[in-house]
């Protein structure tokens, strides 16, 4: 006789856990996980028009009806075709007035126009679609309202479509060898930069840190804005370009420079910060030079983070839009190809097969990034000797003219955007003033789209920083059910593979379904903080749960002992202890939401443009000061934000961690 094993009965606050990693799973899903599904199925549908399985027959004005022809005889009689190759989608429409000459509807009272397909919908009669085998009886005025529909079957048809047009082929490679160029450019840069920072006694440090992190507080599209001014048509440093145009690969490759830098520098610090004096002193005394304890102590060392930094670096320009859009010129690229094909062309099946072409190498890179980061052993050992940078005069020399020159090409790019935000009329009438922060002259959204801009940032920072700590405190923190907690890590890992332009796509197929019970979402703000907070969710979830995984296991076991609640425990020690990590997390959102583009240029709408959106629309319409004007706006919102935050976190952390200092 074999005994049953007894499960134990979850207690309240397990129960409890299990609902909100639940709840907080099905966030993930339907604004993750499902919108991505219906960017796979679109890219597969393949629309086509059957016009054999449509007759009509004419009715004379005896009343007798004509033999029905089909719709493909008349084409066949004029040399037409239905189709023309795979661009047709959903919404094409062939009207059936444009098929049938006039001259052959000259005596006719009316038509009877009959659906023979199988699972109908063949026409659209009023707007209503046909019924399989039914005949409708239109009468000659009204059959300019009667519709050819196009039916949907599934394939890699189009797929074959976009790799036979070399124009679409080409922006893979143009995408590829831009990204290849930059991450050449950015990551010895950076790690040089980084260098001088943590491994030299140069003076200014401070400074440089300051003046590094400048791009984060700004939207691609303004470094590209700041360029023209420089080397465009009529920049002031044109002539340094010898006869090349800044619209185009050059442009591109500055413009990502610029708005990359930041991202892989404050991964090289992280890098550098750690090291074991003990192996500097090791390879002097067995009589290695400087050179040579460079390659054999200090690159192996950093070595994870120069591949992490490289593959971050690629990742941004394969799928970055701001700066291929507005200095890109004819140069196709991937992102650049998703915006075109959806907006421009409303071709939204080649678009979905974009976005799929675009999410492997993101997926790949991000996949390849965290394999490596699992190899990377500890190199700082309990016994371990903080290294102290010595004093070289040509090191600190060198390492100075290096950080100066970055640091004078980001700022100079910042300062050129200000220039051009003030002068009245470039480059006529130089004389400063604030004519262009009236956005009430020119299209794009205004200051209206600026407050949304703060709203949106003052949502997502605020819900999402407490539904991503909750999300992180539900993964290390609770008891049991860890199919569930697996899920969730899982899910809250992949939004950092997704590229915005892909997300935000996603969310018009999934969130523009009228079928969908979501469909009231599309076109609000709700939307719009879902979309953001759900893009740049990974970052900040791997922030909270370092914050959680450096709290010791036995606070659980103390309030389990005490019979204290989960939330309680939450509330009154995660939460504070961890309050470094929150903050933090607030500030990311906060300052990204402001200068987000990608994510949301398909899910605004009137009623809620936003001010990076402005920037690119001002740039479409021509009116690149105003853009100029609206892109540092949201710089000084991120800046100030960013001082508040550093004065108000300063108290705070005083009040609420006072046991830190004790």
């Amino acid at each position: 006789m074999t005994r049953r094993r007894v499960q134990p009965k979850p207690a309240r606050d397990e129960v409890w856990q299990r609902g909100l990693i639940v709840v907080i799973i099905a966030y993930l899903f339907f604004g993750l996980v499902m919108p991505l599904a219906m960017v796979f199925t679109k890219s597969l549908q393949t629309y086509a028009f059957y016009p054999e399985q449509v007759t009509i027959a004419f009715q004379m004005p005896d009343g007798s009806h004509a033999e029905p022809r089909s719709l493909q005889d008349w084409l066949d009689d004029s040399g037409a075709e239905a189709n023309d190759g795979l661009r047709a989608s959903e919404r094409t429409r062939i009207q059936i007035v444009r098929i049938i000459p006039k001259n052959a509807r000259a005596d006719v009272e009316s038509f009877r126009v009959t659906d023979l397909s199988a699972d109908g919908g063949q026409l659209l009669i009023d707007g209503v679609p046909s019924e399989a085998g039914q005949s409708y009886d239109v009468p000659r005025a009204q059959l300019g309202k009667v519709q050819v529909r196009p039916q949907v079957s599934y394939g890699l048809g189009n797929y074959g479509y976009y790799f036979s047009q070399p124009s679409l082929f080409n922006s893979i490679l143009n995408s590829f060898i831009i990204a290849m160029i930059v991450v050449v450019i950015v990551v010895p840069l950076a790690f040089g930069y980084a260098y001088g920072i943590m491994r030299t006694r140069m003076r200014g440090k401070a400074f440089f840190r300051l003046a590094a992190t400048v791009p984060v507080l700004v939207p691609s599209l303004l470094p590209a804005i700041g360029l023209i001014y420089l080397f465009g048509n009529q920049g002031i440093l044109t002539p340094l370009l010898m006869g090349q145009s800044i619209y185009g690969p050059i442009g591109i490759v500055m413009a990502s420079v610029f708005f990359t830098f930041p991202h892989a520098m404050i991964i090289m610090i992280v890098a550098l910060s750690t090291s074991d004096q003990r192996l500097y002193e090791a390879s002097e005394v067995l009589g290695a030079s400087k050179w040579r304890t460079f390659w054999v102590v200090t690159i192996p060392g950093a070595r994870y983070g120069l591949i992490s930094a490289a593959f971050v670096v690629f990742t941004l320009v394969l799928t970055d839009f701001g700066v291929p859009k507005v200095v890109g010129g004819d140069f196709n690229m991937l992102a650049l190809d998703i915006y075109k094909q959806v907006i421009g062309q409303q071709n939204f099946q080649v678009g979905a097969v974009v976005s799929m072409v675009l999410l492997v190498p993101a997926v790949v890179a991000f996949a390849v990034d965290r394999i490596v980061s699992r190899r990377q052993v500890a190199i700082m050992s309990a016994k371990a000797v903080p290294f102290q940078p010595e004093h070289n005069p040509r090191l600190d020399s060198a390492m100075l003219i290096l950080c100066s020159v970055v640091a004078v090409f980001i700022l100079g790019i910042l300062a050129m955007c200000q220039f051009a935000a003030l002068a009245r009329f470039w480059p006529y009438n130089l004389t400063p003033g604030l004519s262009h922060y009236d956005f009430s002259k020119v299209d794009g959204g205004g200051w209206g789209a600026y407050f949304n801009s703060l709203k949106l940032a003052v949502l997502v920072s605020t819900i999402g920083a407490a539904i991503v700590f909750l999300g992180a405190n539900m993964v290390e923190k609770a008891r049991g059910f860890q199919i569930g907690r697996t899920i969730l890590q899982f899910l809250s890992m992949m939004p950092m593979a997704i590229p915005g332009m892909v997300l935000g796509l996603a969310y018009i197929f999934f969130f523009n379904d009228p079928a969908n019970p979501l469909h009231f979402l599309y076109g609000t703000m709700a939307i719009l903080v879902i979309n953001t907070s759900i893009h740049l969710w990974t970052v900040s979830h791997l922030t909270a749960s370092t914050a959680l995984k450096q709290m010791d296991k036995e606070f659980e076991a103390v309030a389990m002992s005490l019979k204290q609640p989960f939330w309680r425990m939450l509330s009154r020690v995660s939460a504070p202890v961890c309050l470094p990590a929150i903050s933090e997390i607030w500030l990311y959102y906060f300052v990204n939401a402001m200068t987000t583009v990608s994510a949301v240029v398909f899910l605004y709408s009137p009623q809620t443009q936003l001010a990076s959106i402005a920037v690119l629309n001002m740039d479409d319409a021509g009116d690149i000061a105003p853009a100029a004007a609206m892109g540092m706006m949201i710089f000084y919102t991120n800046a100030l934000v960013r001082i508040l935050y550093s004065l108000a976190t300063g108290r705070l952390m005083g009040r609420l961690q006072a046991w830190r200092h004790r």
